[in-house]
């Protein structure tokens, strides 16, 4: 069966992009309502020059968030964001004893899983990525 004339073709991939940008953007958001609590809590981590990984993640997740949203440069914006939320799990929810902790973990994974999913397919119908064509 050919999906490319499917109505779900069109707007799943938008509505999942939508989906995952407010994750990012809400985060970002918050990181710079609150840079010294973003800080603490990077440094708390053991991470080097929390300063810095506090800008960098900030960036990342709004510019990322947004630039996922609209679907411009969608593949590779997927890759930094799938990247960053390994990292987050890896770095900020690796204390498995605490069920809390593993539920993160699991979800960074499955937030990732969603993002190789656009790298893979890309923006959809409904995208700057598309328009551009």
């Amino acid at each position: 069966m050919d999906n490319r004339n499917n109505a779900s073709t069109t707007w799943a991939p938008a509505l999942g992009r939508l989906l995952l940008s407010v994750l990012f953007l809400a985060s970002g958001i918050g990181k710079l309502t609150a840079p010294a609590a973003t800080i603490a809590y990077i440094a708390s981590a053991g991470l080097p020059l929390p300063s810095v990984s506090y800008g960098v993640a900030a960036f990342v997740e709004v510019v990322g968030g947004a630039l996922l949203l609209v679907g411009y440069r969608t593949r590779p914006v997927a890759a930094v964001l799938c990247l960053f939320t390994l990292a987050a799990a890896v770095f900020f929810h690796n204390h498995f004893a605490d069920q809390n902790q593993l539920i993160h973990f699991l979800k960074n994974l499955a937030i990732a899983g969603g993002l190789l999913q656009v790298v893979a397919f890309g923006g959809g119908a409904w995208s700057l990525d598309a328009r551009r064509r």
